[in-house]
């Protein structure tokens, strides 16, 4: 059996990815077939994954707060969804039999464990999936943000974005047929082209701790240990090294 490239992820799972074709809510048949996907690459590899999801498909914090809603309580309302998405996808998880923990960043004990850094690390050495909620905890800041965060935190090889589209693009490929679509980037390319992979806080955090990530499509079966083998799928964004010169100039051009 070939080895996967990296030992210890971050899934980061969009909101949007758990409503599936609805565009909104949480879809039970996506979420299901999403921790089938999960569930395979965790037994047949034996890696170690942490997930943050998003809760777009609920509440988006900043939609609220351009309606005259107060900016932290709009936010507040979006970490309270991503909960609501991590306890599904406990739930479809479990049930495929995956042992998994959900740690949420605001405390609520009836539901889910505080997160604790070290006790996080228990559990995915353990084998246990992770799936962090809540965000960081505080307003303003993303649930990209939270994912590189907890991506160095727990020492992860890789970030695994998984999205709607099976890529990054110059322009939005559900709107622009000819949408030209990026194999590789680097981090200074994404920030620079504007393409709204994720904020620049996330990207900085990523650039500063050489955390590579993986955009590729969740509604594919295998993408996920397609990305883990280090395929090429999606796209790839890293250092000018890891991205090799030539790309960088093409991607520039």
């Amino acid at each position: 059996m070939i080895a996967p490239k990296y030992r210890r992820v971050i899934l980061k799972l969009s909101g949007e990815a758990l409503a599936g074709s609805k565009g909104y809510g949480i879809d039970p048949e996506v979420v299901s077939f999403i921790a089938s996907q999960i569930k395979e690459v965790v037994q047949k590899f034996r890696v170690q994954m942490a997930i943050v999801v998003g809760g777009g498909n609920i509440w988006r914090g900043v939609a609220g707060s351009t309606k005259g809603m107060d900016r932290a309580t709009a936010d507040y309302m979006g970490m309270l969804a991503t909960v609501i998405n991590s306890l599904a996808l406990q739930d479809a998880l479990e049930k495929a039999g995956v042992d998994t923990r959900v740690q949420v960043a605001i405390e609520m004990r009836a539901i889910a464990e505080p997160y604790i850094r070290r006790r996080a690390l228990r559990h995915l050495e353990k084998g246990r999936v992770v799936i962090f909620g809540a965000g960081t905890g505080n307003p303003y800041f993303s649930t990209d943000t939270t994912a590189a965060l907890r991506a160095a935190e727990m020492e992860a090889e890789a970030i695994l974005m998984a999205k709607r589209v099976d890529g990054v693009y110059d322009s939005d490929p559900l709107k622009n047929t000819n949408a030209r679509k990026f194999e590789r980037l680097t981090y200074i390319d994404m920030l620079n082209k504007g393409l709204g992979v994720m904020d620049a806080t996330a990207a900085s955090l990523c650039m500063e701790n050489g955390l590579p990530l993986l955009v590729f499509s969740i509604s594919e079966p295998g993408n996920i240990e397609k990305a883990l083998l280090g395929e090429q799928i999606g796209t790839y964004i890293g250092s000018e090294e890891a991205c090799g010169r030539s790309l960088i100039r093409q991607n520039k051009a």
